[in-house]
């Protein structure tokens, strides 16, 4: 795949003489671009093209080409990825759609044929219904996109790799209008044989790129992007990816579109935060934060300072602040009274700091407040809002201190300033700037967010656990629970009854009160159905509940497996632990906030395997009963320990293929205090057959 990066020649198969259609204008671009290698025109109509010697076909080349484009339609675009990958082509580029994302069957096939004949050659395959691929780098424009005519190119250092053509150069319009130089550009399409993943991994290890940007529709290759993720760590590159298809109406989009079944959000949102990659919400995200990544600036924490000369930007900047996820610096009273000795009587030196109209008599406020700020240890951003300035004010200066104290401290500078003159101030002398304080505030939260989150991605570069069972079974409630046990998390103690006599011997082994539950392989939701009886306190309620569970279980033509008689379990609340084997991203851990509720009311985190006991703490904290992990109203602690080493046993048990087991629901986990125990209640489990 790297020769598609910077290939020593290029073929275009249904090359075109009018640089407008699609297969002319890669011979456009190899020209303008300054492509250094050999460029070989196909086309049996023409002896030229664009001022190009043209060959009637691939076999007729000189050499066989490290990458040809398909710019061919229907069945002669799979005839020419044969043709290449018989003479040896290293990368067939096919432009050419109307394959799998318009018709699941016949096109999904074509695109099958093209994938093994390209896997027996050894060839790659980019596309098809790829727009093509740009490195501003290396010269090697092979793209029929129109934009880098609209948006001249410069090399920078942003890479964007994208499953679909018009998101893979929205970003780098928008990006190119923010003056930010982009080197890669690139649209894999369908994904039939490199996905998203690979080409992005590839475009990664390229030392001239500070940040890469991904537009995804659907994952089908979870290890590539691992992968990436490992690289990108090596590198400490950051990686933001915005995947389409949050909404059920989104994800049916993207079935039309690229041809792909979409994933499931949460579990994606899992694995990307596993993995360290940024997911932004829409591409005014994607790209809104990019040049602050273009610093080079190490934060420590996302602790914010805001100075403004308006008492109104103040409020809104700590406002949208609090919104993004950021807290207010405590400035310490040494700063404070530093800065109070510089601002006049009527300015506010706590955080935020309002200079208010003193910035237009004193020109040198910046100069002399910035420095302040910055030997404050609570200070680890700041954002500066001038919501007015121009006449009177000497800008320059602003923006000159701003910069200086940005490149001498390190600490993260976002600027807000609506009026153009001054706004290009502050961008000439090296700054990021933003027309409103929220936006400015936003795009600093989303980048310190990412950096504590690359931080934290342990697992980053761990390939997913993915195994495909086959058919499955539901257990019954006996065996989910003694599966449940084996794997270490504690079980409420219970008896499996067939008999009166053996309910009865039950009651007094285990004391009363009891709960007694039909038992049956056929049954998920037993309360719905009559088929739990709480709190029995006698021998005599306990037969009876038997035998009616008995009649209700030939009611409803379940098979009868027996009778549960449990224990009646207290603790402080109700947790659900639950797992599945996902197709694309393994084993999958599910953990939250349990009873009979949770899909009325669902408070739950989503995890991907690998994790360790950190990252179930970090997600039981993100829950909005997170608050009784701590203690809360002179209550003590939930036991978050028990939970997280849970989680982890679960995580372990869909990842043996041994165990069998597919998914597991533990509802609910009753969860004490640290030292009073905990018991998982119910659980149901589905293994193979």
């Amino acid at each position: 795949m790297r020769a598609a990066l910077d290939p020593r020649s290029v073929a275009i198969v249904g090359a075109s003489e009018n640089p407008n259609k699609v297969g002319g204008r890669p011979i456009l671009y190899l020209g303008r671009h300054g492509y250094r290698g050999a460029v070989y025109p196909i086309n049996p109509n023409r002896d030229q093209i664009q001022g190009r010697k043209a060959y009637p076909d691939l076999l007729s080349l000189p050499e066989s080409p490290e990458v040809a484009i398909i710019a061919l339609a229907g069945d002669a675009a799979v005839e020419a990825v044969e043709t290449c990958a018989g003479m040896g082509v290293k990368v067939a580029l096919v432009m050419t759609s109307g394959f799998g994302e318009v018709d699941s069957l016949e096109g999904k096939a074509k695109e099958a044929r093209m994938r093994a004949v390209a896997r027996e050659a050894g060839m790659r395959v980019v596309g098809p219904n790829s727009q093509g691929l740009a490195n501003f780098g290396t010269g090697a424009i092979l793209s029929f996109s129109t934009m880098y005519i609209e948006m001249p190119a410069e090399d920078g250092p942003v890479a964007i790799v994208s499953q679909s053509g018009a998101m893979s150069v929205v970003p780098y319009a928008l990006l190119r209008a923010r003056g930010v130089g982009v080197r890669h550009s690139h649209a894999t399409g369908n994904d039939c044989e490199v996905t998203v993943g690979e080409f992005a991994s590839v475009v990664a290890e390229d030392p001239a790129v500070r940040l890469l940007l991904l537009y995804v529709e659907s994952i089908s290759d979870a290890s590539s992007l691992a992968e990436l993720a490992g690289i990108a760590r090596e590198r400490e590159l950051p990686v933001l990816a915005l995947k389409s298809g949050r909404t059920a109406a989104g994800q049916e989009a993207a079935r039309s579109h690229t041809g792909a079944l979409a994933n499931e959000d949460r579990v994606v949102d899992a694995f990307l935060e596993q993995h360290g990659i940024w997911r932004a919400r829409n591409m005014a995200e994607l790209v809104g934060s990019a040049e602050l990544y273009l610093k080079g600036w190490k934060p420590r924490g996302r602790r914010l300072v805001a100075i403004s000369n308006s008492g109104a930007s103040c409020v809104m900047a700590a406002d949208s602040a609090t919104e993004a996820g950021l807290s207010m610096a405590k400035l310490s009273e040494q700063t404070r009274r530093e800065i109070g000795n510089v601002l006049p009587s009527f300015a506010t030196a706590t955080n935020p700091i309002d200079l208010t109209a003193a910035l237009l008599s004193n020109s040198g406020l910046f100069s002399d407040i910035l420095p302040i700020v910055a030997r404050d240890p609570g200070a680890d951003a700041v954002v500066i809002g001038i919501p007015v300035a121009g006449q009177g004010y000497d800008v320059e200066a602003f923006a000159r201190d701003t910069a200086g104290f940005a490149n001498k401290t390190g600490l993260p500078v976002a600027v807000s300033a609506p009026q153009a003159s001054v706004a290009s101030t502050f961008r000439n002398a090296g700054l990021t700037v933003f027309a409103t304080d929220a936006e400015a505030v936003e795009a600093l939260a989303r980048y310190l967010a990412h950096v504590e989150l690359m931080r934290h991605a342990g697992w980053a570069g761990r390939p997913p656990v993915v195994r495909q069972p086959g058919e499955t079974v539901m257990l019954n409630e006996a065996q989910a629970l003694s599966v449940v046990q084996r794997c270490g998390i504690p079980v409420v103690e219970h008896r499996l009854c067939f008999t009166e006599d053996e309910v009865a011997l039950a009651v007094s082994e285990l004391g009363i009160p009891v709960a007694v539950k039909a038992c049956s392989r056929d049954v998920v939701h037993k309360s719905e159905l009559g088929l739990v009886h709480l709190n029995i306190r006698d021998e005599q309620a306990a037969r009876a509940a038997f035998l009616a569970l008995g009649e209700a279980l030939e009611r409803h033509g379940l098979v009868n497996d027996g009778v549960i008689v449990a224990r009646m379990a207290r603790g402080r609340r109700e947790i659900m632990l639950g797992g599945r084997l996902d197709p694309v991203f393994g084993p999958v851990v599910l953990v939250g906030d349990g009873g009979k509720y949770v899909e009325a009311m669902p408070d739950a985190r989503v995890l991907v395997w690998p994790f360790g006991e950190a990252e179930v703490l970090r997600a039981l904290g993100q829950l909005r009963i997170a608050a009784l992990f701590k203690g809360v109203r002179g209550e003590p602690a939930l036991d978050s320990a028990l939970v997280a080493s849970a989680a982890v046993a679960l995580g372990k048990l869909l990842a043996d293929p041994v165990s069998g087991v597919v998914s597991l629901d533990i509802n609910p986990v009753m969860v004490g205090a640290s030292g009073e125990g905990s018991v998982a209640l119910d659980a149901v489990v589905y293994v193979e057959k």
